[in-house]
């Protein structure tokens, strides 16, 4: 099978997700079209993605894929598009997650080529108590170059898609149940905050807004902390009993898994 372009697609409020995704594709050695970056919100306009090679990248959340990101993604489509499918997450597991993207995959008109789940920094990782810090690092996209390698070699041994035979990952269905949402957001240290606002540039669900002071709704917040970890002045801060429960149970380093 031949390919000219490839099309890289993904949903990345702490850019772990999007990192991944380009690294598959400098791999392929295959140009790149203009990238469909779904983070932020953007209108519902549907799209169809043909002729090409799809990577598509999401987080993971809570061992399922990111309910923002497959909100987003509703409005993609392919036309037996091949596609590349991806999940990043927090070094604890990533659970039903990947198949529920292969499914969602299939119905939305793409075939599932191949499929990875990565490491990424987890959301509530904090410099005292680290979990899955810096990734994914120079190892993970040195993996993730070479997956894309040989999924070149891979494909170029059918002429047609449809050739293709079906792609088997980790996970259960029916897909672990979403945990219900919690109230906690990330909050502002005022005595560093200066207002200047780049949280709310940056929340990919405009959860923040100034008032008298920078404020998270509870009701849209679904706890990336991009805000937290991309503050240039550390304002920002997310207080929850799940990082030291993270640190201390799924501190040792975990390592992409790939299927092809």
């Amino acid at each position: 099978m031949h390919l000219n372009t490839i099309q890289p697609v993904y949903f990345s409020p702490t850019r772990t997700s999007g990192k991944i995704v380009h690294a598959i594709a400098e791999g392929m050695n295959i140009p790149v079209n203009k990238e469909i970056e779904l983070t932020y919100p953007t209108a519902n306009q549907e799209i169809t993605i043909r002729d090409t090679l799809a990577i598509i990248g999401v987080p993971t959340y809570a061992g399922r894929v990111a309910p923002t990101a497959l909100e987003r993604l509703k409005h993609l489509h392919g036309d037996s598009t091949p596609a590349v499918l991806v999940v990043l997450y927090g070094n604890r597991d990533y659970e039903d997650a990947l198949i529920e993207l292969r499914d969602w995959a299939k119905a939305q008109g793409f075939i599932p080529v191949a499929g990875g789940a990565f490491i990424g920094e987890h959301s509530y990782s904090t410099a005292e108590m680290p979990t899955a810090a810096g990734r994914p690092d120079a190892a993970d996209t040195e993996i993730a170059r070479n997956f894309g390698k040989t999924i070149i070699l891979k494909l170029k041994e059918f002429n047609q898609p449809d050739e293709i035979p079906p792609l088997h990952v980790k996970g259960n269905f029916p897909y672990k149940e979403n945990n219900p949402k919690t109230p906690a957001t990330p909050s502002t240290v005022y005595e560093l905050c200066t207002q200047c606002q780049y949280c709310i540039e940056i929340c990919p669900t405009e959860a923040i807004e100034l008032k008298e002071e920078i404020e998270s709704a509870p009701e849209t917040c679904i706890k990336c902390c991009a805000c937290v970890k991309e503050c240039p002045n550390g304002a920002r801060i997310f207080n929850t009993p799940f990082t030291e429960f993270l640190f201390k149970n799924f501190h040792d380093r975990k390592e992409p898994e790939t299927f092809i």
